[in-house]
């Protein structure tokens, strides 16, 4: 009797009256409600703003080192890119007053608020910017709006991240310290891509590292995600989502080794740039059909709340979990 339990408990700890249950939910119901926001346009939503805002940060670079034909490239990618993120956005709400009444306030604890705030700042400075280029006109204020873009194109890049992680879908909210990351690389990877289509091979450059960057890093921050998740990195690799995760890594990968190896050839980083809009793009439906699948099981919610709660009984009990 005075030997140790096989469950690392130490002689003489108390035993459990009944086993732990199996997590469920009343009547099977899921424990929290699946979100409501409407597929394509919000998945669409978080792809468009993302590369509209990382290709405003690559128009700024290509400025500063006079590269133009990718500067105006990349300012009017940002420019079409946030124009169809806006309308896959309003669209989602309903009607265009209710993104007017997030403008009511200003919360720095609501990322929806702050993230409102940036698009209203950000949509009109890479229109400038845009316009500018195109045209010739201005071009002092052009380059004010282009600088401004960059600087707040930084932040449209990653506030959906917040947005997302602030809820209390599992697959979401659990990662909330690589979700950052992963939107910031897909994002810049499609940036790059986009470059990399639009631009002569001669110019292109800036584009390829920032695509590389990009994809890197998305592809590392994706790997920290699965592994720290635990049983809800399942929402990632099956159902929906997993498909699309999985065609996204592939064409990533392939993206990167394409944009190192294409050289000087044209028609091959046209493909590679396709093949990281492509990405990044698939990458976003992933995340987004990840949530869903999280929020409609009990145990993706139940489960991780369990496995915090033992950890702070741990800590408080000297390494025993109460029965």
């Amino acid at each position: 009797m005075n030997a140790r339990r096989r469950d690392g408990a130490r002689p003489g700890a108390e035993e459990p009256v009944v086993p732990r249950a199996d997590p469920r939910s009343y009547y099977g119901r899921p424990v929290i409600k699946e979100p409501a926001w409407g597929s394509p346009e919000v998945p669409g939503y978080l792809f468009l703003g993302g590369l509209a805002g990382a290709s405003s940060a690559l128009a700024a670079c290509a400025q500063l080192t006079g590269n133009r034909e990718l500067a105006r490239a990349a300012k009017a990618g940002a420019a079409g890119a946030i124009g169809l993120s806006l309308a896959a956005l309003v669209k989602d709400l309903g009607r265009p007053q209710r993104f007017v009444n997030m403008l009511r306030v200003f919360k720095v604890t609501s990322p929806m608020s702050v993230g409102s705030w940036i698009l209203s700042g950000y949509a009109p400075a890479a229109g400038a910017a845009a316009a500018s280029a195109v045209t010739g006109r201005l071009p002092r204020a052009g380059a004010a709006a282009t600088a401004a873009a960059g600087l707040l194109g930084l932040g449209v890049a990653t506030y959906t991240a917040a947005l997302v992680a602030d809820t209390a879908v599992p697959a979401w909210h659990e990662g909330y310290r690589e979700m950052p990351y992963l939107f910031a690389g897909s994002a810049a990877s499609a940036a790059g891509g986009l470059g990399m289509l639009a631009v002569r091979p001669e110019n292109a450059g800036e584009a390829v590292r920032f695509a590389v960057l990009g994809a890197a890093t998305e592809l590392t921050a994706k790997s920290l995600l699965l592994r720290r998740l635990g049983e809800t990195a399942e929402t990632y690799q099956t159902g929906r989502s997993g498909p699309l995760m999985e065609a996204a890594e592939v064409l990533t990968a392939a993206g990167l080794a394409g944009a190192v190896l294409a050289g000087r050839s044209r028609a091959a980083l046209m493909l590679s740039g396709a093949a990281l809009l492509a990405a990044s793009a698939l990458t976003r439906f992933g995340v987004f059909e990840a949530g869903r699948a999280s929020a409609r099981d009990p145990k993706y919610t139940v489960r991780p709340q369990r496995e915090r709660l033992d950890a702070r009984a741990r800590q408080m009990t000297g390494g025993r979990v109460p029965g």
